[in-house]
């Protein structure tokens, strides 16, 4: 039986026992500090503005959905191969982030949209909420897109910022507007500011 990328009684996508080590750290970045988190099947979680109050939240949330508690690990190994690929990507130097995802916080229509955007939208480019909906076979679908995009336990790496609304308005994100703005800048998307 699965349970949350988990196979109850026997081996599973965290190897033989039952639950994943969770490691976790807060790492700077051009849109403020980052929480990441990483289980041994790969990168699990980030979180935005990881104030005491937001990382005690997304700590929260890996507890009671993996099942583990997390451990701070800012010189994990396991969190050394993103902490370097976020910080390329905000300096302007890398595009993608071709790293190992653990999927495991997302489940049926968001994770099948969340691997379309991850796989299908590269840098440099936008998407709106009903084109990716008709890339999944939903083309009904933009509202349900939306919740998937906020619901997204990987922004930045999985590039929600990436999708928007039909009419070229930005659309909601939860990192704030702000946030996604900056990153659209990066990649080319929008301008960058003046001041």
């Amino acid at each position: 039986m699965s349970v949350a990328g988990r196979t109850v009684g026997g081996m599973n996508n965290y190897g033989l026992g039952g639950e994943p080590t969770v490691e976790w750290s807060v790492v700077e970045s051009g849109i403020g500090p980052l929480l990441l988190a990483a289980t041994s099947a790969g990168l699990v979680s980030v979180a935005f503005h990881a104030r005491p109050d937001v990382r005690d939240a997304a700590l929260a949330q890996l507890r009671t959905r993996l099942g583990a508690e997390p451990v701070e690990a800012p010189g994990s190994a396991r969190l050394a191969e993103p902490i370097r690929r976020l910080a390329a990507y905000f300096a302007g130097e890398r595009q993608d982030f071709g790293l190992e995802l653990d999927w495991s916080l997302t489940a049926g229509f968001h994770r099948e949209v969340l691997r379309e955007l991850a796989s299908g939208v590269p840098y440099g480019t936008v998407v709106g909420y009903g084109e990716l909906a008709a890339r999944v076979g939903r083309p009904e679908g933009a509202q349900a897109v939306g919740a998937a995009m906020g619901a997204n336990p990987l922004p930045v790496v999985v590039p929600c910022h990436r999708v928007v609304e039909s009419d070229g308005g930005l659309g909601g994100f939860g990192g704030g507007l702000e946030t996604k703005r900056q990153l659209l800048a990066l990649e080319g998307v929008l301008p960058q500011p003046l001041f």
